[in-house]
This record gives structure tokens, sequence and C-alpha cells, in this order.
């Protein structure tokens, strides 16, 4: 069985909603580290594995869903 289908929905949602967006203010931090890096300010190696962090949850449930939409049809 794929690693994938392992992983419940609920939990990489939650995965996502959570560790993603941590902490929530005064911004979401995925938001600041992608706005780095739209900036090219996203320079320094600590800011560059906190985006990959913070953007783990986000694709393991983009990876996920699209599993399972190829799943089914």
């Amino acid at each position: 069985m794929h690693l994938l289908d392992q992983i419940p929905l609920p939990i990489a949602l939650l995965a996502a909603l959570t560790l993603g967006l941590a902490p929530f203010f005064p911004e979401p931090h995925l938001w600041e580290k992608l706005k780095m890096l739209a900036g090219g300010t996203l320079t320094r190696p600590m800011d560059i594995f906190d985006l990959a962090l913070h953007a783990l949850p986000w694709v393991l449930l983009v990876a996920k869903m699209a599993r399972m939409a190829t799943a089914r049809g």
C-alpha cells in the first residue's frame, strides 16, 4: 500500500491548517515566507528551512488528494 493511502484525510487536513499556518498572528508564517520568496528576500538558510517546514503539510495534503482523485477515476 502507498504511504499516502495510510494517512487519513482529516489528519492531513488538520496538519495543513494548524502546522502549515502556525503561528496565526500577525500573519500565517507560510504566507510571510511566500511573500519573502516572491520579493527575493528569502535568502537565509533558516528562512528557507522554515518555508519547507510550513509548506510540507500542504504538499502532503495536495499529494493525498491527487492520489485519491486518480484512484477513483
